[in-house]
């Protein structure tokens, strides 16, 4: 059995590594976030130590570490997207490896930064890309890696996510923090393409503001259009008022359903892990690379065929 802890236990993501650290029959032994709303660790570990300031947390985790039957073995982390680098950091040098959300980092020197942390302790960061582990992806992938063609796949990718008024007011809706839309909710569904279509060979901004963002892709494999938005104005007239979400991928016309097996993603990604099999810097790179680049790119025109029709509405 192996201690964990974890920073960022009130966040929307963090009951699903609890959840995942109880069904791989390991241990939270404490947790930490600046928040206070964190019952479900109750219903999860109600044994589990619980601090709000990252002084206490730390000098706790060094007392568990005079006992190496109480000495932490992982720090997950589901903090604030801008806090990665220097939590991924302070877990490293409590002596633990380090289970990570996405983005792991915003920008590729950060990266560096964190091999070199790395190598100082002697421990490893691992992200979680739970999509590469969804069944209907490796699928596509399976499919995708086994034909010949050279003519590469006609995708479209769209994700609306309605946001309401809170979301501006916290974290997620400052640049600053989450480093926008395209890296906060995008991030996710770039590691994919790249993991089922290759090398990203080019990457074009179309559009972006504090609420959605549009570009276009092109993979070794794959032309993708996307389209990514939290305005629940953006859903299409057949879900709205039905659902706050609507999530389309599809590949030459045919829609890939994905919908379905994501709470499970989580237990998946950390079984692999324990068993040394988790995905690392490197990677996460990729994904890293792209929306660093959406971030620091100019908007440019839309040329024929690079355009999403969502985006088409726009102007």
């Amino acid at each position: 059995m192996k201690n964990f802890a974890l920073i960022g236990a009130a966040g929307y993501i963090a009951p699903r590594h609890m959840k995942a650290i109880n069904e791989t029959d390991n241990h939270l032994s404490v947790a930490y976030d600046i928040n206070d709303s964190v019952g479900i660790i109750d219903s999860l570990s109600p044994g589990s130590e619980f601090f709000t300031e990252f002084e206490r947390f730390q000098e706790h985790a060094w007392q568990l570490k005079r006992n190496p039957e109480t000495a932490l073995d992982y720090v997950a982390i589901c903090s604030p997207n801008y806090l990665h680098h220097p939590h991924i950091a302070a877990g490293l040098r409590l002596g633990c490896d380090v289970i990570c959300e996405k983005p792991l980092v915003p920008t590729p020197e950060l990266l560096d930064e964190l091999a070199k942390v790395e190598a100082e302790t002697g421990k490893r960061v691992y992200n979680i890309l739970q999509l590469r582990h969804h069944q209907a992806i490796l699928d596509l992938k399976q499919k995708v890696d086994a034909q010949t063609t050279t003519k590469k796949h006609e995708v479209e990718l769209t994700y609306i996510t309605s946001r309401g008024k809170w979301y501006m007011e916290s974290w997620k809706g400052d640049p600053r923090k989450s480093f926008g839309v395209a890296t906060n909710i995008g991030v996710h569904f770039f590691d994919m393409l790249h993991f089922i279509f290759g090398k990203l060979e080019k990457n074009v901004l179309h559009y972006a503001d504090n609420y959605k963002a549009a570009g276009y892709m092109e993979y070794e494999k794959a032309r993708v259009p996307w389209f990514l938005s939290i305005d629940a104005q953006d859903l299409p007239d057949s879900v709205k008022r039905k659902q706050p979400t609507y999530r389309s991928i599809t590949v030459d016309g045919k829609n890939i359903e994905f919908s379905k097996g994501f709470t499970d993603l989580h237990t998946i990604s950390y079984k692999e892990i324990l068993k040394g099999k988790g995905y690392g810097i490197e990677d996460a790179r990729h994904c890293v690379e792209t929306v660093n680049t959406i971030r620091s790119s100019s908007i440019m025109a839309a040329e024929p065929g690079e355009i999403h029709p969502f985006f088409s509405r726009l102007v």
